[in-house]
């Protein structure tokens, strides 16, 4: 059962939408409620819900069969909330993705099986998942879309080398990425992110 909740202008009126990510053991109101800081008025604002707040239950950096069958079923999720975007007339570059801690793995893990030229994605602490990176998976080009990268040196959940691993993939397809690495942050989104997230994705 899809369990999504949504805000801001109406997928039927919108022009742009952002698919926002929750994180391990918080909840898609959660998420949700950073879009009041984003130039994102405009938008309609999707938040899919995990089954239980967590999309898959061991760390990203298990071996992705050990997370299975959850992460292939969030991966799915995703895929099913995109194509009802697009059926309500939103085309790609007009997707936008935003993810924090868990749900940032999931973003970055996502956009990569499926690069095309979206409005953008932003990654707040979070980088491709598996035990190693399987660039095999990794499909399509970004063809400049503009990725914001946040992380912490270090983060306990997310190791700084996955983040600069993820950011080179990027790079390789064609994405546009800033990767900004901030010195002993607590484990959460900060307002320089935030800032960042405004002015190199959301844009106006």
């Amino acid at each position: 059962m899809k369990n999504v909740i949504t805000a801001g202008v109406s997928l039927a009126e919108a022009e742009k939408a952002l698919i926002m990510i929750h994180g391990r053991g918080a909840a898609a109101q959660d998420i949700l409620s950073i879009a009041n800081y984003l130039d994102v008025e405009n938008f309609a604002l999707v938040a899919p819900q995990a089954a239980g707040n967590t999309w898959y239950p061991l760390s990203f950096l298990a071996t992705p069969q050990q997370n299975e069958p959850y992460l292939s079923n969030a991966l799915s999720l995703l895929a099913d909330v995109v194509s009802d975007i697009e059926s309500n007339g939103i085309v790609k570059n007009n997707i936008y993705f935003l993810g924090f801690s868990q749900g940032a793995c999931l973003t970055a893990e996502f956009t990569a099986r499926n690069a095309a030229k979206y409005g953008g994605v932003v990654i707040f602490t979070g980088g491709l998942i598996g035990d190693t990176l399987y660039t095999e998976n990794y499909k399509g080009n970004f063809a400049g879309t503009p990725v914001f990268i946040g992380t912490s040196n270090p983060d306990f959940h997310v190791p700084v080398a996955r983040v600069t691993a993820t950011e080179e993939v990027f790079k390789k397809m064609g994405a546009h990425v800033t990767l900004k690495i901030y010195e002993n942050m607590p484990h959460t989104i900060s307002q320089d992110e935030i800032d960042n997230a405004n002015k190199l994705v959301f844009k106006k």
